[in-house]
This record gives C-alpha cells, structure tokens and sequence, in this order.
C-alpha cells in the first residue's frame, strides 16, 4: 500500500486505517482530521507540497513495485516538447507554464455537456449523510462547474412526497419535495457548467420519477439509468431507527430487515433488542435470462426516456464481471448514451455490507482496464464509443491524472464519491463551531473549534484558502449566502485542479484531449501484465537505445 497510517512529509494523519484512495476506510462526519483530504478543504493547493520549508528536506517512499492497484502506476514526464497548446498560447516556456494548463472538458453524444475539470461526484441519494449535507455538495459542485448526481430512492424514503397508487408509469407523483430541493439547490448556482444528474432504480421506475423530473425541470437535468455500484452487488440501502418509519418504507413498498410488520420484530424492537432496521432496493433485470433480452430492455428504456423529452441519459455501472462491463459498453454506444460510468470495486458512500464491499466484484484498476481494452474492440469496428467516466476509490489529484491516462481517450471525468463529501463534513463542523446558532441547521458536531483547525485559522476567511478567489467569483453579499462545507468543497477542487495541472505540464500535456496511455507506466510486472500499461524499464527503451547506438 502507497499510504502509511501518517504522512509525516505533508503533516497527515488518518484516524483509521486508510484504504486505497488514502481516505479511512470509514470516514466520520465529526472526524476532527487531519487526512490530506480533510487538511486540503481548508488550506487548498498548499499540501501539495511538503510541510515546513525552508526546514526540512522530502523524498519519497513509494512502494508501487507491491501489488496491483492505481498506486502501483507512475506518471511519465518528458524533457521536451508541449502539446495541446490552445488559443493565443505559443510553444514558448512562457506560456508552457502549469498554470495554462486547460482542465476544461465536455462529454455527450447529441448535446454536450460542459465541465471546468474532469470530475464529477458519486451518486449520493436517500442516504441521511447525503440528505445533511446536500448544500454543500450541491452548491460546491455548482460553483466548481463539475456535474453532481442524486442518487437513487430520494423521492421513495420522503415522508414528504406524494405518491399516488396505481400502475401506470404517468404522473404517479404527486409532489416531491426532497428531490425538488437537491435539484433547485444545484440549478440556482448552475452557470453552464457542470449538470445535475438524476438517477433511476427499480423502485424510482415503478414511482414515475422520471417523469416527474422532466414534467417540472425538462432538460435541466441528466437522468442515468443504474445497473449497480463498486461497493455492492445488490440493491442500495439504507438504516433507520425508527420503527414508525420503517412501517413507512415497507409501506412504499421497499424491503425492510427485520421486517417490522412482524409482531416478534416489534417487541425486540421495543425491547432494545432490534435497534434499527435496513432498507433495501430490488435487483434490477430479474426477469430477463439472456443478453439478447438485455439487451431488448436497455434499448426500450433508452427510448422511452428519450420519447418522454429527455435529450440527455446515462448510464451507471458496477464492478460486475467481463460479461456486463462488455454488455454496457457495447449498449451504452449503440444507444449513442452521453456517459457511462464505470465503478470498480472498492468504492461506496452508503451503507453496504462490509464483508460485500471487501470480497465482491472487480476492483478498479483491473475493470477500467479491461473498459479500455473492450472500448478498442468497438473503435476497431468503426463505432463511436461512449464517453466514459471512471469511479471507485479515487481521492487525489494523480488518481485523476492516471485513471484519465488508463481508460484514454474515452474516459472524459473522473468520479468521486467519499472524497468530496468530506470537505461537506468539515466544513459544516467548522461553521456550527464559529457560530453556534447555526450548528443544528447546518448539521455541525463540534462545540468549538479543534487545535487541527485552529492551527490554520479561527475563522472562515483565515481558515480556508479558496474564500477570497470563491468571494470574487459571487460578490460579497451572494458569499455570505454560501455554507462553508460548498467553500471547503471549492477549496479542495482547487487543489486538486492544481495538482492535476503540474503533472499535465510536467507530462507536456496542455489540454485534456492530449492525456494518452503513454503517460503512465505501471511500477512492477504484475500491474503491467494486468494492465497492458508497459513497464517502467520498458517504456520508450528501444528510442534509448537508437539514441545510444546512433
């Protein structure tokens, strides 16, 4: 593993025990810090670089010569050249500075969509975590001009929203009001970048949510189609610890375990015994056996949302075997789908099975490079591939830089699920802290302010690093208006557009479209067998070698 529990360099320190991304493996809303995830919503770009200068001396301790994972790739730079260069730029070492490195992207078939870098969310749905810190996502999202993504079953656990029996997909909703809230809170700070994705399950279907979006929001919003998630292989789901509203959402038809209809579940409960419940979504496809069938479904449901005024779908899948991830590459093109997002094993917001989570599926570096493998077969043939964004595990900013390279040059965005939620957490807790009035209403969980934070500043203008830069953007009064968790979540992107931006220029890469496998080589044999990313030895050793033998 490429993480150590503490990263003495930067001045990191993760509570548990970091996983893959370099994020805990459980991550807490009240987590006091400091990962470099965390420490980046406040102070930014800074931590890129080590801690103490003028003080110290830093080298590396990199271990990508172990296993195989997105760690175990290296990032190619060259001694010549620039490409991508754009606009009035020059080839000359004055423009080919980082800083002109141009993150902007798009991504789409028949209506692209913009996006000021190549990141988008994870689907965060009818998880409470989601329904806390939503401003924050939303607005953070907006304001950074990435796409962000309701995920499934927000409109189902409402105890709000009105749903009128009967089968018929129409107007089966009457009212939505949670929903209605995630999409308004992103489309008010929404300027042309970015989009607002609305994601459909088994029971989103069967509740016409679909047509409720494109009845009152038309083309402001991206419906995806799911299939599944990187962290889970059955549906989503969530815990509550009411048994009033696990009544409820059994009676909206949902699975519920224990079910609490059952007079023995009901005295455990009372009892203390059964102190909460899990709500479960249905597996999708269950009455189709062949891919022919599959296939026939997909189509339809591609039509029917297109017939119902829908300019825009996509699709999301999960860390199946090779058979899907072929199944949706090939009918995410053939339906000319304006993304499909691929997330590999590893990956995750809510509240999946941890032993699932652990033995189940692909995981990410061996999904996406068999997504790349199977997407040259269809180029090969002559078809135009759907865009693909890659998700599952990714925190950092060369995580970007090598998912981007590995899956190039289908891959548009990159997603991140656990990693952007966290500056919605921290900033929350900072500003309940400051102002205590506010604490509830934001949902913070400090009652003051931690020595982690308090040795970056004591207030928000001295603790985060992006509130001027954000401030100019809005204006002073509009500032005001935006939660901290959506100016730490700026804060963050910042340094991770940045980052991204120094191993561009470093690889001579001025724009997005220029990023190719040839950017990356994989640390040890085992990663390039399974990767078909060569060796680091290997690379360009036989242009060394025409060099020396000239």
């Amino acid at each position: 593993m490429r993480f150590a529990k503490s990263n003495d360099v930067l001045g990191t320190t993760n509570r548990g025990n970091p996983a893959e991304s370099g994020l805990c493996t459980l991550c807490r809303a009240d987590c006091k810090g400091k990962c470099e995830t965390w420490l980046s919503s406040m102070v930014g770009r800074k931590l890129l670089y080590p801690r103490s200068f003028g003080l110290v001396t830093a080298g590396g301790n990199n271990t990508t010569h172990v296993g195989v994972s997105y760690n175990s790739l290296r990032i190619q730079g060259y001694a010549y050249g620039s490409q991508g260069i754009t606009g009035a730029m020059t080839h000359s070492p004055d423009d080919c500075i980082f800083p002109n490195v141009n993150l902007a992207t798009e991504f789409g078939k028949r209506k692209k969509t913009r996006i000021r870098m190549p990141l988008m969310t994870g689907a965060m749905g009818s998880t409470f975590i989601a329904e806390k810190y939503w401003d924050a996502f939303a607005i953070g999202g907006a304001l950074v001009g990435i796409p962000v993504v309701i995920g499934e079953n927000v409109v189902g656990v409402d105890r709000g929203s009105k749903i009128a029996p009967g089968e018929s997909k129409q107007g089966k909703i009457r009212s939505a009001p949670e929903l209605d809230r995630r999409i308004d809170t992103y489309l008010r700070y929404y300027d042309g970048y970015g989009a607002i994705i609305v994601q459909l399950n088994v029971e989103d279907t069967r509740n016409g949510v679909a047509e409720y979006v494109v009845d009152k929001y038309g083309d402001k919003c991206i419906i995806e189609l799911k299939w599944g998630q990187g962290a889970k292989n059955i549906g989503g789901e969530i815990q509550v610890r009411s048994l009033d509203y696990a009544m409820f959402l059994k009676d909206r038809g949902y699975v519920v375990d224990p079910d609490p209809s059952i007079p023995e579940v009901q005295k455990g409960f009372e009892q203390g015994a059964i102190k909460s419940f899990a709500r479960h979504s249905r597996l999708g496809g269950t009455h189709l056996d062949s891919v022919a069938k599959v296939e026939e479904d997909f189509m339809n449901s591609v039509e029917y949302l297109r017939s119902i005024g829908f300019e825009r779908v996509t699709l999301k899948t999960g860390s199946y075997g090779m058979e899907e991830l072929a199944m949706a590459i090939r009918f995410a093109t053939d339906a000319k789908l304006d993304l499909l997002t691929i997330d590999g094993s590893g990956g995750g917001t809510g509240m999946s099975p941890w032993n699932m989570m652990q033995s189940w599926g692909v995981p990410s570096i061996n999904l996406h490079a068999k997504a790349h493998e199977y997407a040259a077969i269809l180029t090969a043939k002559g078809k135009s591939v759907v865009d693909m964004s890659f998700a599952g595990g990714f925190a950092l900013e060369d995580h970007i830089f090598k998912a981007l390279a590995l899956g190039a040059p289908y891959t548009k965005l990159i997603c991140m699920g656990r990693a952007v939620m966290i500056p919605g957490f921290l900033g929350a807790n900072i500003e309940g802290s400051i102002y205590p009035e506010r604490r509830a209403e934001v949902n913070g969980n400090w009652n003051e302010l931690p020595k982690t934070v308090l040795e970056v500043g004591k207030t928000a203008d001295e603790i985060f690093a992006g509130y001027h830069d954000l401030e100019k953007k809005l204006g002073r009064d509009e500032m005001k208006k935006i939660p901290y968790g959506a100016i730490a979540f700026w804060t963050l992107a910042d340094k991770l557009g940045c980052g991204l931006q120094q191993l561009m220029a470093g690889a001579r890469k001025f724009s997005l479209d220029q990023i190719s496998r040839n950017e990356i080589f994989s640390g040890n044999r085992e990663t390039a067998h399974e990767t078909g990313i060569p060796h680091v030895s290997d690379v360009n050793d036989e242009n060394a070698r025409r060099i020396l033998n000239a």
